[in-house]
């Protein structure tokens, strides 16, 4: 019996009374799978992540839900193996389902950590500094990013059935909002088992994420201006859904990522033979095949200077006789998710043929069972021909388009009307950066290829989740991943104004203005349970004398003239005479609030912001005033970290240095 593909709504796995649609085998089509979601309680899914998921995700902290993340993403890669034998039913081969499934837990961890090293842990994020409106600083105003109350319901593609939905519910989570997972029916199968071992694990609250196999009914008129929709698929889809009434009328955000008619460009500078030109054929055949070329981030207009057009072409094809297709062991490319999916592929190559001609492959599907369709490579006969720049083959399909000059593969690149990703190979710094300035308005992503970087390259057509991921125009208009800014999509900015004590209760971190609490004992005798947000300690006054400028001039080896030259300095008219060093008094400033003994502070680990604003002279006294700003323990060790508010001042009270120190301070 053919299995029957559960949703997981409400709590619950949820098995449709019907037969459902079938879904067959990519390498040899064999039915694999039936999905059906007649009968779902699509209103009961919304109102569960609403009501449950929610409010049990707001009763954690990013370092809380990072924590979550970290311990899933690697229960996760413990049973990969699973996944990768039912990957290969999709058509994909091992390299394919590594960039999917890997791909996919990669950036699960990737979020963990970055969530806990940059992130507070709290569920207020403060987005940039206070702004004083007020004179006296008594009114005063910050951005604050919190979670928004709905959920994030993700539609997906067929070609990541693993990547494609953890790249989403990853940031997600950690802003806090659960997620309702759509993914596309074709390779639903394999989501639907990662999903449940996700279930299993018990790692997330409930409610927080939900799974929705087959059709999305009336889901989408639940939703509302809490609530957001996360798409990927073609552009055509995506105008749909971004004219529904949710979107239209009540507020639902919108994010698509769709088709791109990514760029690769050879640029002028290369020569046939060296080593950036062989780089540009390796990447071209490289995207050309994984994933059978059913990438969104996939090459699929190569441009070369009109007189390496044979060259490139030659030695692609040579490069190419070496792919091999199939399912067996050693096969170096797999099978396109259909037979459906291929004849679109065909047909779209039919349509190119009008400007352009094959020179690899054909048009013609092959004989045999499965959807497997060889590499096609063409060339283009008329570079500003509309199909060229309007079709997007979605398979192992690449077209050469000649071109002559920066200026011309710029337009040409343009004409895309928006991509994800374009790649340039060049070693030329200068024509680098004329060529990126001309792409990056059309593009999310710019890669710069050569024989420096080529080592260490990531490659064409893999997004980080620590870069965005999304285009302009055709491509969408969205954005995702991107590290926090990732998270930061899921969450609502909100301009906040008030007091300084009000804003340092809203916060959590200490605002200057806010009352300061003198500590006693010193600080550094306060272990992280015992140290309060406000605990302050003033020291000095410390004068600075010439013999103690001098000194540091002599010991450091910084003798720069306005802390050597009595003539020189006093003819700069920043300083009028001989200054101390910025990090004299900084140094000075340490000597004044540390307290030297064995205690809780563990260690210095950084100085932030440090800025020098008045020269100290000669003979000026110096007095510090150190609060503790934000306390953040870490849930993974005995400490946590202690940022301090630092004001160091002269003996008027005009501040000459600020900066925040970074400190690890015992728990207990």
């Amino acid at each position: 019996m053919v299995r029957l593909l559960q949703s997981y709504v409400s709590g619950r796995w949820y098995t449709a009374p019907d037969a459902g649609t079938p879904v067959f085998d990519a390498t040899d089509g064999a039915e694999i799978a039936r999905v059906s979601s007649t009968g779902l309680d699509f209103a009961g899914s919304v109102d569960h992540a609403h009501t449950v998921g929610g409010p049990a995700m707001a009763a954690t902290t990013f370092h809380e839900r990072a924590a979550a993340l970290k311990t899933l993403g690697r229960t996760l890669m413990s049973q990969k193996d699973e996944f990768y034998a039912l990957s290969r039913a999709t058509g994909a081969t091992d390299r394919d389902s590594a960039i999917d499934i890997d791909g996919g837990f990669g950036t699960v961890l990737s979020y963990a950590g970055r969530a806990r090293r940059e992130l507070p842990d709290d569920t207020v994020y403060a987005d940039g500094g206070v702004e004083q409106i007020g004179k006296s600083g008594s009114f005063v105003a910050q951005h604050i990013y919190t979670a928004r109350r709905g959920v994030a319901v993700q539609i997906n593609a067929f070609n990541f059935p693993v990547w494609g939905f953890l790249e989403k519910l990853a940031p997600a989570f950690i802003a806090g909002v659960p997620t309702i997972v759509k993914p596309a029916t074709q390779t639903a199968y394999l989501t639907e088992l990662v999903f449940r071992r996700i279930i299993e694990s018990g790692v997330l609250p409930e409610g927080s994420v939900q799974l929705i196999c087959g059709g999305v009914g009336p889901l989408l008129d639940r939703l509302g201006g809490q609530d957001s929709i996360l798409f990927t698929g073609s552009a055509t889809t995506a105008a749909t859904l971004r004219t529904h009434p949710s979107v239209v009328h009540n507020g639902t955000r919108f994010t698509a990522e769709a088709d791109s008619l990514n760029a690769s460009i050879l640029a002028p500078d290369v020569t046939a033979g060296s080593a950036e030109f062989d780089l540009y054929v390796r990447q071209l055949v490289t995207e050309m095949t994984a994933k059978a070329g059913q990438k969104c981030t996939a090459i699929r207009r190569a441009f070369v200077p009109n007189g390496l057009v044979d060259a490139v072409i030659e030695a692609t094809r040579e490069r190419l006789s070496g792919i091999t297709v199939g399912a067996a062991e050693g096969r170096t490319m797999g099978a396109l998710v259909s037979t459906g999916q291929r004849e679109e592929v065909l047909n779209a190559v039919r349509s190119l043929t009008k400007s352009c001609e094959i020179v690899v492959g054909s048009d013609t599907a092959p004989d045999g069972p499965g959807a497997y369709l060889p590499p096609i490579l063409l060339r283009c006969n008329d570079n500003k021909a509309d199909e060229l720049h309007d079709i997007e083959p979605f398979g192992p399909v690449a077209t050469v388009i000649g071109y002559d000059g920066a200026h011309e593969v710029i337009e040409l690149a343009a004409r895309g009307k928006g991509s994800l990703v374009a790649s340039l190979v060049t070693a030329d710094p200068a024509l680098a950066r004329e060529i990126v300035l001309g792409l990056a308005p059309y593009h999310g992503r710019i890669l710069v290829l050569n024989a420096e970087d080529a080592k260490e390259s990531t490659g064409h057509g893999t997004p980080l989740p620590i870069l965005v991921h999304g285009g302009p125009g055709r491509a969408g208009g969205g954005e995702e991943l991107g590290g926090i800014r990732g998270v930061l999509h899921h969450m609502q900015r909100t301009a906040v104004q008030g007091s300084p004590n009000i804003l340092t209760a809203v916060g959590r971190q200490w605002i200057t203005g806010a009352d300061r609490r003198t500590a006693e004992p010193h600080p550094f005798r306060k272990t992280l349970a015992e140290l309060i947000v406000g605990d302050t300690i003033v020291a000095g006054p410390r004068q600075v004398t010439a013999e103690d400028i001098a000194h540091f001039a002599e010991f450091t080896g910084d003798t720069f003239y306005a802390h050597t030259d009595p003539v020189a300095a006093a003819a700069n008219p920043l300083f009028g005479g001989i200054v101390a060093h910025g990090y004299l008094v900084v140094s000075l400033a340490a000597g004044l609030f540390v307290d030297p003994a064995p205690g809780p502070v563990l260690a210095n680990f950084g100085v932030d912001n440090l800025r020098f604003l008045t020269p100290v002279k000669v003979d000026d006294t110096l007095t510090v005033t150190l609060t503790a700003k934000t306390i953040t323990p870490r849930a993974s060790a005995d400490y946590g970290e202690v940022r301090w508010d630092t004001v160091v001042a002269n003996q008027h009270g005009k501040p000459v240095a600020t900066y925040d120190v970074l400190t690890l301070v015992a728990k207990s």
